[in-house]
């Protein structure tokens, strides 16, 4: 299996290859319908630490509603999101979980790779410094195979993402995984991960406070249906967003 920094690299190396691929809301790709968002990058799903802080992480160079963008995640133990992200809110992750987050901070975010499984995320003027190590495991790999194993419809069918929802859970040690459901602002997600590792080790710091060591917390995080795994998940792969009122004449949501 290859290392998780090539994987990355072949994919932002095919968007600056490509600059057709980052698509700019009225150039939607002709395949997609009415009021389907697609992403296609890399992340952290979510990752608890025993203090009750929660980090994610986002890198989507492809969009179909804009330029690529990152987001970084954090949950607080008192149960507050704050979003960071490099791009306005119609552009970025609050367009589906903006009703369920505090705060928004948009500003640079930068992800630097300091070998194959190791890379380092600062954000908010380094408010927030995240160290990441994955591996894979052989759970991962049985969950990574399955991409070349299953054609493009079978990962657009929401029973079977239900399934394999329930599957991924208990398997990877990650308590509830969703992979299809709804989205805080109304929109119905589903989610592809396509290539899969464990988090080993992370540091975090936030103000200059660490958040202490990673590790399950007693009460799972949700954002509406959208379950924050248990367990560190690095994953890359694909995300699609549907707007039921994206027909609805006169909408607008922004």
């Amino acid at each position: 299996m290859r290392e998780p920094r090539d994987v990355v690299d072949d994919l932002e190396r095919r968007t600056e290859d490509r600059p057709d691929r980052t698509n700019t809301a009225d150039q939607r790709d002709p395949r997609q319908s009415a009021g389907e968002d697609r992403f296609a990058g890399y992340g952290i799903m979510g990752l608890p630490f025993r203090s009750g802080h929660v980090l994610g992480l986002r890198r989507f160079p492809e969009s179909s509603i804009g330029p690529g963008y990152r987001s970084v995640w954090h949950r607080t133990p008192d149960d507050r999101w704050i979003f960071y992200q490099d791009q306005p809110a119609e552009l970025a992750c609050t367009r589906y979980f903006g009703s369920a987050v505090t705060e928004v901070r948009e500003g640079p975010i930068h992800i630097d790779w300091a070998g194959p499984r190791t890379f380092r995320v600062t954000a908010g003027d380094g408010d927030l410094d995240w160290t990441v190590t994955v591996t894979a495991t052989p759970v991962t790999r049985l969950f990574s195979a399955l991409d070349s194993a299953l054609p493009d419809r079978a990962w657009r069918s929401r029973p079977l993402l239900e399934v394999m929802s329930r599957l991924a859970g208990p398997a990877l040690g990650a308590g509830r995984v969703r992979l299809t459901g709804l989205a805080p602002d109304g929109q119905r997600f589903a989610a592809n991960p396509l290539r899969l590792w464990v988090v080993t080790d992370s540091t975090a710091t936030v103000h200059g406070v660490p958040l202490g060591e990673p590790g399950p917390i007693p009460t799972q995080a949700f954002l509406r249906d959208f379950a924050i795994p248990q367990r560190g998940l690095f994953v890359v792969g694909r995300a699609v967003f549907n707007d039921p009122a994206a027909n609805v004449p006169g909408h607008r949501r922004y």
